[in-house]
């Protein structure tokens, strides 16, 4: 393995070696259901936006955040699975210096893109049940922008930081990533040089990229709960809790899996090092494809409007089918 030096001090490697789950019997299956699994994400957020971009009726706040979802769930995607298709299927497990850092820096903005968009939705609930006949007037489409706008600079550039932090580490020793991509945690521990003080900032930025969306969505539907509560009759209030059967989903399969992991693997430490790889690769990679099918089938809109559209492209096939049986008959 060849070595650059950026200075006296600093040492960078050409790349580094990808080699997690080297225990595991038939990993190869794992990564054929990860493919399919990538197929579908990219297929079912596609369709979800195109829905919400071709029909006005979906032109509001709260459609606009599932958009950004959605494209946030490709991206995300698209950050590891092929890498990891490239690294374990096709044994190419090397990954350039360069490459690494790009890879870093786009899943990890990304993962905490989707935590802080779950908290964007659920401002979204907050106002439209606790303030529903003000709800046109705060959460207008142009506060919704300006909120997800705002939150896409802020990870974007915060990132941007936490990379160039591990562009000051030197790597004189290992260059085996213990994970399934070029993971910022296992490829720190192989730096050379103190890191310690770099490795304080960047983990406490990490922990509150996860606990300051989870607990803003915690309190809101703590007030939720409280106002439901307070509503007079029954349906009433299975109406409004209703409305946020879908987040709360999507809330659940993004948090639960990466909680459980960090209990039981970082803190309890239950969880061995490949098993704990394997049930993180699991977290990242199936939410983006579950999403896009929670909200088309739990949200109204989304499911009338998705079954327009086939009704629609239903019968344009049967027009041109009778079409061409018309034209053959004449023949």
């Amino acid at each position: 393995m060849m070595f650059t030096s950026n200075s006296s001090s600093i040492i960078h490697p050409s790349g580094f070696y990808i080699v997690a789950f080297e225990n595991f019997s038939y990993i190869e299956i794992y990564y054929i259901i990860l493919a399919f699994v990538y197929l579908l994400t990219v297929i079912f957020n596609t369709f979800l936006i195109v829905i919400v971009i071709i029909n006005p009726c979906l032109h509001t706040p709260k459609f606009l955040v599932v958009v950004n979802l959605a494209i946030v769930d490709v991206i995300l995607s698209t950050s590891i699975i092929p890498s990891m298709i490239k690294v374990f299927l096709l044994k190419d497990n090397f990954i350039s210096y360069n490459l690494c850092m790009v890879q870093m820096y786009v899943y990890y903005s990304f993962i905490a893109m989707e935590s802080y968009i779950l908290a964007i939705l659920s401002y979204d609930r907050f106002i439209a049940i606790c303030f529903p006949l003000r709800q046109a007037t705060i959460n207008t489409m142009k506060a919704m922008f300006c909120i997800t706008a705002c939150t896409w600079g802020f990870n974007l550039g915060r990132l941007m930081y936490s990379v160039t932090i591990m562009k000051r580490l030197s790597f004189c020793n290992s260059v085996k990533v213990l994970s399934y991509f070029c993971d910022y945690a296992p490829v720190f521990r192989l730096a050379c040089n103190d890191n310690s003080l770099h490795w304080s900032m960047a983990s406490t930025s990490s922990m509150l990229n996860l606990i300051l969306p989870l607990s803003f969505i915690i309190v809101t539907y703590i007030v939720i709960l409280l106002i439901v509560f307070r509503m007079k009759t029954v349906g009433s209030r299975l109406k409004a809790l209703g409305t946020c059967i879908e987040h709360l989903i999507l809330v659940a399969v993004f948090f639960v899996p990466i909680l459980i992991i960090f209990v039981f693997g970082l803190y309890i430490r239950l969880i061995d090092a490949d098993q704990r790889v394997l049930t993180l690769s699991m977290a990242s990679c199936f939410p983006p494809c579950i999403n896009p099918i929670v909200y088309s089938l739990k949200t109204k809109e989304i499911k009338t409007r998705w079954l327009a559209l086939v009704r629609k492209l239903k019968v344009k096939t049967q027009v041109q089918t009778n079409e061409k049986t018309t034209q053959t008959g004449y023949t």
